[in-house]
């Protein structure tokens, strides 16, 4: 079995890897960072603990139709782990046996372990991203205002991740104001829900605290002729800004915001902190996030220099 290849359904009925496997689920899959920072983790696991060499990391392409028959597979065939990305975060949650309470708070999961019953259901992209932000800017969420860009799946998470640390306040701005409010109300039982501020347009920008942190949740960015989420130079001067967005390594955003001087970061981070936390519920032991980064800076800059 070859960790750096894509995967199929197909392969998957024809499985057998006799050691301890883990997985990346998606559509499309192939230029994912997972299987590249996680078996370069359980690389340094397995210096402390030898049954560590028998575990690897592969990717699935599955199409969300075949998600229920795949899952089932990947019990069947004993996959310790799997993480879950675009499109199969929210449609899994109605075919596991459990799910944590940050996950049914988000609304979708990322993570699933095996149990003899079925796959258990967690969500490590809040953690993902807290951590990123502490480490990349210095900051917590923490009494800290925030301003969240966005209303889909990872708007949602940062939503959540930002109650659960008691953000001072949670400013969110949307294009579509529909979506925000669907958001909005699928949120409003959470514990300092209060906090949770809902911004009318661009307009209301005006009255921002002098400072705080700025989050881009939605995708713009991803494509080099995206435009911006958010005129920066309508924040305070003493907001950093941080964008989910980790390829391109620079994004039009970072690059504005570096250019008038504030704290910036990618989502880099994010998916390094989101995957390690992933493979301690997997392993029940302390992984180097530090490792995973080196992996996935490597490959990302040289992806970029291809």
């Amino acid at each position: 079995m070859d960790p750096e290849k894509t995967y199929t359904l197909a392969d998957l009925k024809a499985w057998d890897y006799p050691g301890t496997a883990l997985a990346v689920i998606g559509k499309p899959i192939k230029h994912s960072l997972s299987p590249i920072m996680h078996n370069a983790a359980i690389d340094q696991l397995m210096l402390g603990d030898d049954q560590y060499k028998e575990w690897a990391y592969f990717r699935f392409e599955i199409d969300p139709k075949d998600l229920p028959e795949a899952l089932a597979l990947f019990h069947d065939k004993r996959f310790l782990g799997l993480n879950l990305t675009v499109p199969h975060k929210v449609i899994a949650l109605d075919l596991l046996t459990a799910i944590s309470d940050s996950a049914k708070a988000i609304g979708a999961v990322n993570t699933l372990k095996w149990t003899a019953s079925g796959y258990e259901g967690f969500n490590t992209d809040g953690y993902g991203m807290r951590q990123g932000i502490q480490q990349a800017l210095g900051k917590p969420l923490s009494g800290n205002d925030i301003l969240i860009l966005g209303a889909g799946g990872a708007a949602r998470a940062a939503v959540v991740e930002c109650l659960s640390q008691k953000a001072s306040s949670i400013r969110i701005l949307n294009r579509s104001k529909d979506r925000l409010d669907t958001m909005l109300s699928s949120l409003s039982d959470l514990e300092g829900y209060e906090s949770v501020i809902p911004m009318k347009g661009k307009e209301d920008l005006a009255n921002l605290p002098e400072a705080g942190i700025c989050i881009n949740a939605t995708s713009l960015g991803l494509n080099q002729d995206d435009p911006l989420p958010l005129d920066v130079s309508l924040l305070g001067t003493h907001w950093a800004v941080y964008d989910m967005v980790y390829n391109p390594k620079e994004t039009q955003l970072f690059t504005e915001a570096r250019k008038q001087g504030r704290a910036t970061a990618t989502g880099l981070g994010m998916l390094v902190h989101q995957g390690a936390k992933a493979l301690e519920i997997w392993t029940g032991q302390s992984v180097d996030a530090e490792t995973m980064s080196k992996a996935g800076e490597n490959a990302l800059y040289n992806n970029l220099n291809q």
